[in-house]
């Protein structure tokens, strides 16, 4: 989980150096109105002329070395906390990024694909940059404190004055702050919803243009800007506000001070210069009302690192340290339940798969197929029961033993890499693996026509439906034990499909493969049918014992 404290950790290679630059600029601050109070003190003083020339030139040279030291920390505290910033947000990024990866489907189907984007995106970027914010507001609150306790030294009135003009403005600060922070939240949750439905219109966008439904969809995408505009709003009128009662409270404590200051001065129980430092110190405190920006700044970042942590703390899918024993693939449900909310997507299946087996899965749409294959995958664990592949139970096996041993095939699978080659391999099979993969799935024939072949740019390859899920096939063909086809054929034409379907049921490799089917012809060349109705396993069988059943038949339109 992504906590405020995590954030300014990541930070500390560079918050250190931006607090020590932001505090000697606010000693710079306070330093210079005493030294030009003395320079001052020193013109108007009854001494030698000489002396007079050769003492305020003294002050008003320390006055000019404070002024650069102050600009050297000023830039110091730029380039360190833009550095900071964006070294904390890549690393966000990469977390987030990772996590997203991490947590699987399972875990991340609560965010939509277009928040998520959001959240890596704008997010980071605000919430890498409270560990600045929140060093400057600090260091921000030493000018005012420094300016009262000096003021109290040159008169106890004069402290008093400047006392009760800060108040007015710490009040305004903290109203603007707490209002601030609900603002920034609601309007970066509004956000990345909006960013959620654009996506969804971009994955859809051929669909939109048939059904020519493009000003609906823009209206449904465009739906929350208002609320945006809103929320938005909502934040300027803030910084408006609190920036006006801040100009109106600021001079007030200028003329209390000055007041004060000049009924001393007439008394002489202070000096010109010390008047004139005093005046200096008011200024000094009304310029906290300033703040405001920074605030502003300090409640977005709290706000992205409340959206960050909402997905950081999904736990990540856990693995074990088993590897799987010389064995056929036999595939074993035990008592396999899935629930979403309070539906029963799957109800205790119990199923004993033979290792090497080709095994179709069928049952109308909602039958729980889909989860049945996710289930034994691992992409999705069950809510109670047990899968095990060869004797062990998925949950067991490490990473690199389940993901060897188990691939999967999609209906729209997701390519993935720069070129052709790469979305089969995923970078990791070998170049005769490759191949080998490509030519059982018949991905050979057509690959070999482009330009470039298995280097052709994925963006640059004109793929029909059905060449993609034969890409996304020969990806998971490299499966060493288990390979699961969820409907991975059906955008094929029929007599690819019957050649992929003829290689399937004579696997060489003898894995066991279960195949998430609606077609009859690919459950009558299966070796073993598994007849799913509403999560529940109806029945267990050959394709030509099972058609006997009316309802079997029915199964298949």
């Amino acid at each position: 989980m992504t906590t405020f404290g995590a954030v300014l950790r990541r930070g500390r290679g560079w918050l250190p150096l931006i607090s020590i630059a932001a505090l000697l600029g606010s000693l710079t601050v306070l330093a210079l109105p005493t030294v030009l109070g003395r320079a001052v003190d020193a013109v108007v003083a009854e001494e030698d002329p000489s002396a007079i020339l050769a003492s305020p030139g003294r002050w008003v040279l320390i006055a000019c070395g404070l002024i650069a030291l102050g600009i050297v920390c000023d830039v110091i505290e730029v380039i360190a906390g833009t550095a900071c910033v964006a070294g904390t947000t890549a690393w966000l990024r990469r977390r987030l990024v990772s996590q997203v990866l991490a947590a699987g489907p399972a875990g991340t189907r609560h965010f939509a694909t277009g928040d998520l984007v959001s959240r890596v995106s704008s997010n980071a970027t605000d919430a890498a940059r409270a560990g600045p914010a929140t060093i400057t507001a600090v260091t921000a609150t030493v000018p005012p404190i420094g300016s009262l306790v000096l003021l109290f030294l040159i008169s106890p009135w004069l402290a008093l004055a400047f006392l009760g003009g800060i108040l007015l403005v710490v009040a305004v600060l903290w109203f603007f702050a707490r209002r601030t922070a609900e603002i920034s939240l609601a309007y970066q949750q509004t956000q990345g919803r909006i960013a959620a439905a654009l996506t969804e219109a971009l994955a859809g966008l051929r669909t939109i243009t048939a059904a020519g439904t493009a000003v609906r969809e823009e209206q449904r995408v465009l739906r929350l800007l208002p609320q945006l505009h809103a929320h938005g709003l909502q934040t300027w009128q803030m910084l408006a506000r609190s920036g006006a009662q801040a100009a109106v409270v600021g001079p007030l404590v200028l003329i209390a001070v000055l007041a004060v200051g000049g009924i001393e001065l007439v008394n002489r129980q202070i000096t010109p210069g010390e008047y004139f430092a005093a005046a200096q110190y008011a200024v000094i405190g009304a310029g906290l009302g300033g703040l405001t920006g920074v605030l502003g700044q300090l409640a977005r970042g709290q706000a992205g690192i409340a959206r960050i942590s909402e997905v950081t703390a999904v736990p990540a899918v856990g693995y074990g340290a088993l590897t799987l024993p010389a064995g056929p693939g036999r595939l074993v449900f035990d008592e396999v339940t899935v629930r979403a909310g309070d539906e029963l997507l799957l109800d205790r299946v119990q199923l004993d798969l033979p290792g090497g087996a080709a095994v179709a899965v069928v049952g109308p749409n909602g039958a729980g197929k889909s989860v049945l294959a996710a289930v034994a995958g691992r992409l999705q664990d069950p809510d109670s029961g047990q899968v095990r592949l060869d004797g062990v139970p998925l949950a067991g096996l490490s990473h690199e033993a389940l993901r060897t041993a188990v691939k999967c095939a999609f209906e729209r699978p997701a390519l993935i890499g720069s070129t052709v080659g790469d979305a089969i391999s995923v970078g990791s099979a070998q170049p005769e693996q490759l191949l080998a993969s490509a030519r059982a799935t018949h991905v050979h024939e057509f690959v070999s026509r482009m330009p470039d072949g298995y280097s052709t740019p994925l963006t640059e390859a004109p793929l029909s439906g059905g060449e993609a899920q034969r890409l996304g096939l020969a990806r998971a063909w490299q499966a060493e034990r288990l390979l699961i086809l969820d409907d991975a054929t059906s955008s094929l034409d029929t007599a690819t499909e019957l050649q992929i379907s003829e290689t399937l049921m004579g696997d060489r490799q003898q894995r066991t493969r279960l195949i998430i089917t609606h077609r009859a012809g690919t459950a009558a060349r299966a070796d073993l049918v598994v007849w799913l109705d509403q999560g529940r396993v109806r029945a267990v069988g050959r394709h030509h014992e099972l058609w006997r059943d009316p309802c079997y038949r029915k199964a298949f339109g």
